[in-house]
């Protein structure tokens, strides 16, 4: 290789680009370097005429040099100037240096990555113009005005302590206040401070919960259909999957579930079919836990969006042995994107679980934590949560109808939630038209992934309807009824 005195290797700057130029020619300068370009017995142009010669200011021209200093790819040599740091010389020669070979990472994973199905959503699923994806808003939904009020409160100096500190491991005490308050009280649970954990979302708490109390010689009863998330957390962590049935009355329970360490429900409304787990196999689950040594986790992501009738009880309200853990979230209700839910369970538990987040993450946000709490306590989520279980019944009336109108086969219709799970005769294949909707702008996720137990139907899909436009309920399922027909 043929080095250069620096006066002759080309630096080629754009002004016209948004970097700054002072990072421009510090990267020009680097690569450089790297590629051997230079002769490293020779000094650097000064940085006067380093500015003359490539019509920068001085000032410019220093930040490149002091960024290379930093980064130590120059040295400063005393009351002369700089040069390119020695430590390069061994890379420098005229021996090209052999291509590295890509590691085989896969070999180092400590746990192997799933090949299941995963829910699975089109990158820019919203600028669908029907898009009946479960879990997710219509963004015109969220009350931005009042969390905006909230947010700026949080950093006033009363709350700014909270919102902006490092909490170590501990949650923002107002925020375990409110919900214990105003949310968990709802729903018939009481709890004591030292029992409930801050998370990142429900399915936070249940990576926490699946690290804390699973390992390979573990068994987990899951409802199947069921949430594929939850199954994949509980199968990274080496357990053995047992599927529980679903009927109308929710998860089937078995009269022997000695060999189980941990039961999965989601009672409120059944993931995915949104049935309700009747309260009879309620308490005969938490009999059965107390019999045969198991845990239950329940997972009450969305129980506030009930359309007909009163809502059940969460089990966590009607047990008194400890042995069920409760997940909540604040995802369907206000934004998925803000990552916050919580675990109620027994304090050792809790004390556990904290520690597991202090060393992945330390805590959710402060200033969310804050903003949700002073967002509860003005009373602005009581006020949203009616608002948007209104709109949310209607949207669920128009679902229904047109489920009826265009679906071909009889549907359950659920008294609550935020989707409809179709399951059509046992040749229907819902992959492919899920495949041939979405290129008529209607975005169905398949239920095949919900399932564990092989051979996995193909016949299932998904219609939420939580983010869907209320006016494009009805044409978007007529679309839907015309690929079946094909398909047919």
């Amino acid at each position: 290789m043929n080095r250069k005195p620096i006066s002759q290797v080309p630096i080629g700057l754009d002004p016209h680009s948004n970097e700054p130029l002072y990072k421009q020619l510090s990267k020009a300068l680097i690569e450089a370097i790297e590629q051997g370009q230079f002769d490293t017995t020779e000094l650097l142009p000064s940085s006067r005429t380093l500015a003359t010669d490539l019509g920068l200011s001085r000032n410019t021209v220093n930040l490149a040099l002091q960024y290379l200093m930093s980064d130590g790819y120059i040295t400063s040599v005393a009351r002369i100037g700089h040069m390119v740091n020695p430590e390069f010389q061994a890379h420098l020669d005229d021996t090209p240096r052999p291509r590295i070979e890509h590691l085989d990472w896969e070999s180092r994973f400590s746990t192997p990555r799933s090949d299941e199905g995963h829910v699975w959503k089109p990158a820019g699923w919203s600028s669908y113009p029907y898009p009946f994806i479960a879990g997710q808003i219509e963004t015109a939904m969220f009350p931005t005005k009042s969390w905006g009020r909230a947010m700026r409160l949080a950093l006033t100096e009363e709350h700014a302590g909270t919102s902006l500190h490092d909490l170590v491991d501990r949650d923002d005490a107002l925020l375990i206040e409110m919900l214990r308050r105003h949310i968990l009280r709802a729903r018939g649970i009481t709890a004591r401070p030292e029992e409930i954990l801050i998370t990142l979302g429900s399915q936070h708490g249940l990576g926490l919960v699946a690290t804390a109390l699973l390992n390979g010689e573990s068994t987990v009863a899951i409802e199947e259909p069921g949430y594929p998330d939850a199954r994949h957390m509980f199968r990274s962590r080496g357990a053995t999957i047992q599927a529980l049935p679903v009927d109308e009355k929710g998860a089937v329970i078995p009269s022997d579930l000695s060999n189980v360490d941990l039961v999965f429900v989601t009672p409120s409304h059944q993931y995915p079919t949104n049935t309700t787990l009747s309260i009879g196999r309620r308490h005969a689950l938490l009999n059965q836990a107390s019999r045969d040594d198991f845990v239950i986790v329940e997972d009450d992501y969305d129980s506030e969006f009930r359309y007909l009738g009163q809502s059940t009880p969460a089990m966590k309200s009607i047990e008194n042995s400890g042995r069920v853990i409760y997940l909540g979230s604040f995802s369907k209700f206000l934004a998925p994107g803000l990552r916050l839910g919580f675990v109620v369970a027994e304090p050792t538990l809790i004390e556990h679980l904290r520690d597991l987040r202090r060393y992945q993450l330390r805590h959710p946000p402060g200033i969310l934590q804050r903003a949700l709490a002073l967002f509860i306590q003005s009373g602005d989520y009581n006020r949203s949560v009616r608002r948007i279980r209104n709109v949310y019944k209607e949207k669920w009336i128009a679902m229904s109808e047109a489920v009826e109108k265009h679906i071909p086969w009889p549907v359950p219709i659920p008294t609550g939630g935020l989707s409809i799970w179709v399951g059509g005769p046992a040749d229907f294949d819902a992959t492919t038209m899920a495949e041939l909707a979405i290129e008529e702008g209607v975005v169905v996720e398949a239920g095949g992934p919900c399932f564990v137990t092989p051979p996995i139907p193909r016949n299932h899909f998904k219609l939420g309807y939580a983010s869907t436009p209320i006016g494009a309920i009805e044409p978007g399922l007529a679309i839907i009824a015309r690929v079946i027909d094909r398909l047919r």
